[in-house]
């Protein structure tokens, strides 16, 4: 068993919702990547999204889009971030970390030496947001054969068709995007929301997390009540961007473990 299924198993025994937070290695500076994902752990995340920073990120807003600029500019890469991966399992081999980013990094790796380094340093998952499952099929061999879950989004849009494409191919859960548009944008409907998932859950069987545009702990936990898990990104970049390196730590504990206590209240 994965130690996504493992964390999501445990879960429903106890009758609670996953809480996934992003954010993007090596912002800040690479030196806080590790801290700031053991403080995530500490305030109540579930699974750990961890995102790769790319110079061009075409589904996320200017929050995001800021955080991948300060991490390339302070060296970060594909590589950077699986030798971080590997830093942070010396201290926790039980929390789920998924790699969240964009084709053109792993190709220029090759998926077959990508796959085989993320089960060497202890990455779970890995949802390449402009993959779909049409273009997924070597993709999902090399992840397969490593045991690395591939994980997918559906939106608002998505045809029943591809629902029933991403059922097959998925493993570990299911990313549905709350809203049309990218990272940051928009306010939340959670009407759209509660009358989707039951179209989604008539294919997929796997848990599905909800994200974009859950930016409080209100929202959080108001989501909460109709999945399985609640993603929360931008929120996140954004109280790194505003702190500063004595406080950042501090700051983002703070505000995962007030989302954490929402969504408890589920």
């Amino acid at each position: 068993m994965s130690r996504i299924q493992a964390r999501f198993e445990k879960l429903k025994q106890q009758n609670r919702r996953a809480l996934i937070p992003f954010f993007t290695a090596g912002d800040p500076s690479p030196a806080f990547t590790v801290p700031l994902m053991h403080a995530l752990v500490t305030a109540g995340a579930d699974v750990i999204e961890l995102g790769v920073p790319f110079s061009d990120p075409m589904a996320d807003g200017p929050t995001i889009q800021r955080a991948s600029e300060r991490a390339l500019k302070q060296g970060m890469s594909l590589h950077g971030v699986l030798d971080l991966v590997a830093e942070f399992r010396r201290e926790d081999n039980a929390t789920p970390v998924v790699l969240m980013g964009y084709g053109n990094p792993i190709e220029a790796m090759g998926w077959e030496l990508f796959a085989g380094r993320c089960a060497k340093v202890g990455v779970d998952g890995v949802l390449t947001v402009d993959f779909p499952p049409e273009e997924s099929h070597e993709a999902f061999l090399h992840l397969q054969r490593h045991g690395i879950d591939p994980i997918f989004l559906l939106a608002p849009t998505t045809s029943e068709a591809r629902i029933q494409q991403v059922a097959k191919l998925a493993r570990g859960y299911v990313y549905y995007v709350s809203l049309k548009g990218v990272t940051g944008a928009g306010n939340i409907d959670l009407s759209a929301i509660e009358q989707k998932l039951p179209q989604l859950r008539k294919h997929i069987k796997l848990p599905i997390g909800v994200g974009f545009g859950i930016r409080d702990a209100q929202t959080a936990k108001a989501v909460a009540r109709l999945c399985d898990g609640v993603v929360v990104g931008s929120r996140i970049v954004q109280q790194i961007e505003d702190s500063n390196e004595t406080t950042v730590l501090a700051n983002v504990t703070q505000l995962v473990s007030e989302l954490r206590a929402a969504i408890d209240q589920t």
